[in-house]
């Protein structure tokens, strides 16, 4: 389970983080990027969403929100973030496309993302 001190849980930080407009789109997963970071010993904080338009079942939803947060945490033990980690926040959409995927192409996914941010 990911630690609470690097989860986003307001919702005016995910209003913040949107209004950035810093996104990239890979398989099914999007990525949006907050502010660039001014003090390094602050934590980057990452939240994940999957919205009941893309599927109806909550059990299908928070499946993939686990295989997300569980990438995610893996990718954050092994010390392989360090491209994100100059960023306030960062939130991960699931889409349609996602639901499908097992953790190994969900993790390959994210961090192909993770590599891109500008």
């Amino acid at each position: 389970m990911l630690p609470k001190e690097y989860r986003l849980k307001n919702r005016s930080a995910f209003k913040a983080t949107y209004k950035v407009k810093n996104s990239s789109h890979k398989g099914g997963v999007t990525l949006f990027a907050g502010k660039l970071k001014t003090d390094n010993s602050v934590i980057t904080k990452v939240g994940f969403v999957v919205s009941k338009k893309v599927h109806k079942r909550a059990v299908k939803r928070n499946r993939l929100k686990r295989l997300m947060r569980e990438s995610y945490r893996l990718m954050l033990k092994n010390g392989e973030l360090y491209d994100s980690q100059k960023y306030l926040s960062l939130i991960f959409i699931g889409t349609e496309n996602a639901l499908d995927k097992n953790f190994k192409e969900i993790d390959e996914t994210m961090r192909k993302l993770i590599e891109g941010l500008k």
